[in-house]
């Protein structure tokens, strides 16, 4: 049984005339007379009564007929879900994001752009670091990933630059550095850090102390680790010393604390929205697309070889 057998049956049985259901359907009416005898051999019993003119729905017809319309119904609704899918229209678009640029700029434009634009799609959005957005694209389990420190080249991943953010200091309002008027790396010597952990970014933090040693802070006095940028925020709104963040931070910066620019330091973090080559989700090239459309990453890529 195939589902133009279906199709035919349904034609006449709503129609209950032969010629009329072969016009609606556009075949011979003939074909359409050797289509049903054949359904009604395979399914075994008489569907139609015959009349002198024009046909009845038999009692089993009749029933046959109900369920028929509902699978059609369900055919139809599958074919259109999948066509939205096709299209780029619906589906389930897996996106990660580090926390820190979260606040203000390309990634909440993006996301509102594209519940926007995409009604009928899910948007599953997962804050992470930037290594485990890194690790979670490769095994597919996040489709793309708004992430810092991405690799300049990747076999397996496609990436596109969307921002670039600065790494200033985060200072308690009342601290003294907070009154310089040019702030400088040697002028922090003394000053006490919450620093990161190298494990949470080995690249930053490794550019980080290269670049204080070679302002002549050689030996930045550490008395705290916090983990992500978050945490460091909080502790030095509470007083207990100062801490890099990026400049990003002063959209969610605690109203203790001051973010100051440090001359002598050019330390520029590139965000970039990453994703695997062979991904071939229609939907995500759509996300892909709306993301290059924002005024901020045209901005960022103009000059830029494709």
């Amino acid at each position: 049984m195939e589902l133009r057998h279906l199709r035919y049956f349904a034609a006449v049985g709503e129609e209950q005339h032969y010629g009329r259901a072969a016009r609606r359907l556009g075949v011979a009416q003939p074909a359409l007379s050797r289509q049903i005898q054949d359904l009604e051999e395979e399914v075994g019993f008489t569907l139609f009564d015959r009349l002198p003119r024009g046909v009845k729905l038999s009692v089993a017809g009749k029933l046959f007929l109900e369920d028929t319309r509902r699978i059609l119904q369900s055919v139809d609704e599958a074919t259109t879900r999948a066509a939205r899918v096709a299209r780029g229209e619906s589906g389930t678009l897996r996106v990660g994001f580090a926390e820190n640029a979260s606040w203000h700029g390309v990634v909440p434009d993006s996301f509102r752009r594209f519940r926007r634009q995409q009604p009928n799609a899910e948007l599953q959005l997962q804050p992470s670091p930037s290594l485990e957005q890194l690790e979670a694209i490769r095994s597919g389990r996040l489709d793309a990933g708004f992430l810092n420190f991405m690799p300049k080249a990747d076999r397996e991943l496609d990436q596109l630059g969307v921002a670039v953010h600065h790494v200033e200091l985060a200072v308690p309002k009342r601290h003294p550095l907070s009154k310089l008027k040019k702030l400088r790396l040697r002028d922090l010597a003394n000053a006490a850090f919450i620093w990161f952990p190298r494990r949470a970014g080995p690249t930053l933090y490794d550019r980080l102390m290269h670049e204080c040693y070679r302002g002549g802070l050689k030996s930045p006095r550490i008395v705290q680790e916090g983990l992500n940028e978050a945490t460091i925020l909080s502790l030095v709104s509470t007083g207990l010393g100062v801490g890099w963040v990026l400049e990003s931070a002063r959209w969610r910066c605690p109203a203790a604390v001051a973010i100051l620019s440090v001359v002598d330091l050019n330390l520029p973090v590139r965000l970039a929205l990453a994703w695997r080559r062979d991904n071939a989700s229609p939907l995500l090239a759509r996300f892909i697309n709306e993301v290059q459309r924002l005024p901020e990453v045209r901005a960022a890529n103009k000059g830029r070889k494709p």
